[in-house]
């Protein structure tokens, strides 16, 4: 089903700046407001509240992996599901105020995983100067504008909009980073089917033995390939765990609802998290033939013969 109504009030990670900022300018290139938020909790809230129609927050990075306050935050609080995703090359400038040299850089900051994927050359290049992190790549900027530290790690849009200069250019010690955002909104109607589709949502499976191993296989029967899985803590006991997982596939189809279906039968709770166009530039897995929506309509029809009942149209 589409969506009723298009976003025109998008909440993100900012300030103004950010990768985030960078990676909504793709979202909404045809105009809505903009609201930057100190945090990703904070632009969650935004939608929850009603205050945005929508925000755009990182979900997870080619080098650091998933932002956990992505994760939690989606998992946590009034469901919100994903209509679209995004993935922006991440490229890090270390920017500093006009006439600043590299001898007179005594403080650095940034987001913490702009800082790990910098860690190496940030050593090379300031042995003994131990980098701080802060909430974003653009505060850091600002910070540094405003004369709270000497340098930041960040985007060179966020360089060029606080009025600073890059003493380095292409600072990552990985080149060819991309961080993937999401697009999340209120739960209601979704994006319709593309046929190159995901689903994303969050299985929580208790601590009894073989839960993952039931939660994996309800995939793999029905043929349906898993793009990511990570554990997150519940936070309400040890041992106890929840699964952030995408498959292949939307909801709509026969194989995806039932596979989601017979989480719901036995995992301890499921959220689902929404079905979206894939934006990755690569294909879904072929369904196989027995996988098909044609195959399920046919099993069903079966089924309905052997009871008695009057076969599904």
């Amino acid at each position: 089903m589409p969506p009723s109504t298009s976003p025109t009030r998008f909440a993100y990670l900012g300030p103004e700046g950010t990768f985030a900022e960078a990676a909504l300018s793709a979202v909404s290139s045809a105009g809505g407001s903009r609201y930057p938020q100190p945090s990703v909790p904070a632009a969650l809230a935004a939608v929850r509240s009603g205050d945005a129609d929508a925000a755009l927050v990182p979900l997870e990075n080619s080098v650091e992996g998933s932002v956990p306050a992505t994760m939690d935050g989606l998992a946590d609080g009034a469901p919100l599901v994903i209509t679209r995703e995004v993935f922006l090359d991440v490229a890090f400038v270390l920017a500093v105020r006009p006439g600043t040299e590299q001898a007179g850089v005594r403080s650095v900051a940034s987001h913490p995983h702009a800082l790990a994927q910098t860690a190496g050359r940030l050593a090379e290049l300031f042995p003994g100067v131990v980098p701080l992190p802060v909430s974003s790549t653009a505060g850091a900027a600002a910070a540094v504008a405003a004369g709270d530290f000497d340098a930041a790690v960040c985007a060179p849009i966020a360089a060029e909009r606080y009025g600073l200069v890059a003493l380095v250019d292409d600072l990552a010690d990985t080149p060819g980073a991309v961080t993937r955002f999401v697009l999340v909104e209120p739960a209601g109607a979704l994006p319709a089917p593309t046929g190159n589709d995901k689903t994303s949502l969050v299985a929580v499976v208790g601590d009894r033995t073989g839960a993952l191993l039931a939660l994996l296989s309800e995939f793999a029967v029905r043929g349906i390939s898993l793009t990511r899985i990570e554990s997150r803590p519940t936070r309400e006991r040890l041992g106890v765990y929840s699964f952030s997982l995408d498959c292949e596939g939307h909801i709509a189809d026969a194989r995806v609802g039932e596979a989601l279906a017979a989480l719901h039968r036995v995992c301890d709770d499921v959220r689902f998290l929404g079905s979206y166009a894939r934006a990755d530039g690569r294909e879904n897995v072929p369904v196989p033939d027995v996988a098909a929506d044609a195959a399920f309509a046919d099993a069903e029809g079966w089924l309905a013969g052997i009871r008695g009942g009057p076969s599904p149209r």
